[in-house]
């Protein structure tokens, strides 16, 4: 089977067979996403599809800027639009994840209604992140392959548009496509060559100075002894495959023991689990469920250290509680609640939005033009009096309250008793936590 046949496979399970109008494409100017351009601009003959073409100039070479418009000037030859973002590093952390993490934000920013977003990554790529994360003890949730379609909210960063953009409001949250995956490196440059794409070699990918750079070499040396890239992606598919596996078996737990936390009718954003079930659970789905409730309740993007959440863990089951990844966990006489951490979120502020989970009400009736979010805290609590929901106070002063700007008189709550001031604040839909934790723990 052609590279082009197996293409439009990939494109056809990940995207068909209703294919959106158009596509955004990521295109680096290395050889993986120079050939992915050529196999997708080859697929829409067939199907119809806009691309649109997009390079982030990450400003860390001297040659970045030349080498965007090179990828500029083929797709212009190819008849699609380009536009360059830029990103500066402001020096703090890891470059190389800082810059995986500005890249997907400034094409969140960039993509408008444009929901599909292609990345180059190849079977090579599988391999080399089944190492790294191998090296770093991870289980098989981190050795699992990355998935050809995933949903990703990496926030907005504006660094500047050279070109041309989508039209239109990103309404749906970003969709990660992968097409790519069964391809190695070389096959794609042959590709390339064949069809005289024009691509440049990041020196970068042999700078050692770099991880993934090390992990390449040191691959070559395993592909000498039979343990090379092919066999380090199929067990990286395999892991995938397990991974589904423990995820479906930690939701049907989650169904026989577990509940979101509700006051009244209102939710509170907590895990509730009851304690006597899940104590009767083999431990890696009691883990699993623990740091999905962690993730959940927080809105982390990551889950907690292994060696944390293990501590956490235990502690939970000798019958004590703790804090860990901007939750508290209490340990009660029948159930373990993972709630908000108060001092995660007491001098947290937003407007329209607050702690990533909850907003403003679209639709409802309650005026808060001079309103700001906060937490509920102490003066929250005092101010609903004895007129409140029955959430504890440990519990309850981490949820969320719209507070007048001016005078900083509490304006609404979920757990006030007032109807129209309690449904002032709403799940906000666009994130993970709007979708139930059963939703989230298939999902992540």
């Amino acid at each position: 089977m052609s590279l082009d046949q197996r293409f439009a496979e990939a494109m056809g399970q990940l995207l068909g067979p209703d294919f959106p109008d158009e596509v955004a494409l990521a295109v680096s100017g290395g050889g993986d996403s120079m050939a992915m351009l050529s196999l997708a601009h080859n697929w829409t003959r067939h199907w119809g599809v806009k691309l649109w073409v997009v390079t982030v100039d990450h400003g860390l070479r001297a040659d970045s800027a030349a080498e965007a418009q090179m990828v500029a000037q083929e797709a212009k030859l190819l008849g699609w639009p380009h536009a360059t973002l830029r990103w500066h590093w402001d020096g703090a952390g890891n470059v190389m994840d800082a810059a995986r993490r500005a890249r997907l934000q400034l094409i969140n920013g960039w993509r408008g209604a444009v929901r599909h977003v292609l990345l180059a990554h190849t079977r090579d790529d599988l391999a080399e992140t089944f190492v790294m994360r191998l090296q770093r003890g991870a289980g098989v949730d981190g050795l699992s392959a990355m998935q050809g379609l995933r949903q990703v909210d990496p926030g907005v960063l504006d660094g500047g548009c050279d070109g041309a953009r989508p039209e239109g409001e990103s309404q749906n949250p970003m969709m990660v496509v992968r097409p790519c995956l069964s391809m190695s490196r070389t096959e794609l440059r042959h590709y390339a060559r064949v069809l005289k794409t024009p691509w440049v070699e990041d020196p970068t990918n042999s700078d050692t100075r770099y991880e993934r750079a090390r992990i390449r070499g040191f691959l070559t040396q395993l592909n000498e002894n039979g343990l090379g890239s092919d066999v380090l992606a199929d067990a990286a598919l395999r892991m995938a495959d397990a991974k589904e596996a423990l995820r479906r078996r930690a939701a049907d737990v989650w169904d026989s023991c577990g509940f979101e936390g509700v006051c009244e009718d209102r939710p509170t954003g907590e895990i509730i689990l009851k304690r006597d079930p899940f104590a009767q659970v083999e431990r890696d789905t009691q883990m699993r469920l623990l740091q999905a409730a962690l993730r959940y309740v927080s809105g982390a993007e990551y889950a907690p250290r292994r060696a944390a959440l293990v501590g956490l863990f235990e502690a939970i089951m000798a019958g004590r509680g703790g804090t860990l990844h901007g939750c508290e966990t209490l340990v009660e006489k029948d159930e373990i609640i993972i709630t908000r951490e108060y001092q995660a979120v007491r001098d947290l502020a937003g407007l329209d939005d607050w702690d990533g989970r909850w907003m403003r009400n679209p639709q409802g009736d309650f005026d808060a033009g001079d309103c700001v979010f906060g937490a509920l805290g102490d003066a929250g609590w005092a101010q609903l009096g004895d007129d409140r929901l029955p959430l504890p106070y440990r519990r309850a002063r981490a949820t969320p309250a719209l507070w007048c700007a001016n005078t900083g008189v509490l304006k609404a709550s979920p757990l006030m008793a007032d109807f129209g001031a309690g449904h002032a604040i709403v799940a906000n839909p666009a994130k993970d936590f709007a979708l139930g934790f059963r939703r989230f723990l298939l999902s992540h």
